[in-house]
């Protein structure tokens, strides 16, 4: 089949109503990974809920009842946030992983399948949580050194999900060809980002008000409810990296046709 990746630099405009048009056109596929995702965290977390009892408090302790109870309170809310977030992180990276596979086939070949998103996915997964971490370490101490710096850097190693599943790179590799790929596009980076994150940060708001509603299940329901939003951002990163490889690649001019001489 025809590519339908793009083959020039797309407007933040464009990024956005084609992110949109292919998360319709395969609502289906591409909400399957981040719904099962969202079931396997709440239900991971429902179960924490259960086994790990967290001590309440009362406005009648007393300061020694209170501080007898503290370090129980810390040890289990401690203990719950860790393994949820280790869980949630896991997960969260195989969901968007697949989510880069498949629009990637879809805008090379035409086609996709979760299944081959999926077996990918896995083979790259170290990949991408080892970047993960270093993006994350990077980009913390930035953020607690100045600030900017941390923005910078979140705009620089943005594409590297995009990178390590499309051109199947390593870890660190994926560091620098993020960093040559929005080079001399940071603010238009940013502004998509900032657009990419305030969509799913007002649905991930929303979402947590109805779960809200649901007492012991909220977060089972916040976290299904979610996953309708979340592959927004994977399907825009891989259509910006897209964009971003037109941009940096050289067009090949057509040579002028000689013509012909009689002999």
């Amino acid at each position: 089949m025809d590519s339908k990746k793009p083959s020039r630099e797309l407007s933040i405009g464009e990024i956005i109503t084609q992110t949109f048009a292919l998360y319709s056109r395969d609502f289906t596929q591409y909400l399957l990974p981040f719904i099962a995702a969202g079931a396997i965290v709440g239900l991971w977390t429902m179960g924490l809920t259960a086994v790990i009892i967290v001590p309440t408090f009362s406005l009648t302790m007393t300061p020694d009842q209170f501080l007898a109870r503290l370090p129980g309170y810390l040890a289990a809310v401690i203990t719950l946030a860790f393994l949820t977030a280790i869980v949630a992180w896991i997960i969260g990276y195989v969901a968007q992983g697949i989510a880069v596979k498949f629009t990637s086939d879809k805008l090379e070949k035409g086609q996709a399948n979760l299944q081959v998103g999926f077996n990918f996915t896995i083979s790259k997964l170290l990949s991408l949580l080892a970047v993960s971490i270093i993006t994350g370490i990077l980009i913390f101490v930035g953020l607690v050194a100045l600030v900017i710096p941390g923005i910078i850097l979140a705009i620089m190693f943005s594409l590297v999900v995009p990178t390590i599943m499309i051109e199947d790179t390593g870890a660190l590799e994926s560091l620098s060809r993020s960093r040559r790929l929005v080079s001399h596009r940071w603010l238009k980076t940013f502004a998509l980002l900032l657009v990419l994150t305030l969509i799913m940060g007002v649905a991930a708001y929303i979402a947590g008000l109805i779960g809200a509603l649901f007492g012991l299940a909220g977060t089972f329901v916040t976290n299904i409810l979610t996953a309708f939003v979340q592959p927004i951002l994977p399907i825009g990163s891989t259509l910006y990296y897209y964009s971003m490889i037109a941009r940096t690649t050289p067009k090949v001019q057509a040579q002028p046709q000689q013509p012909a001489t009689m002999s």
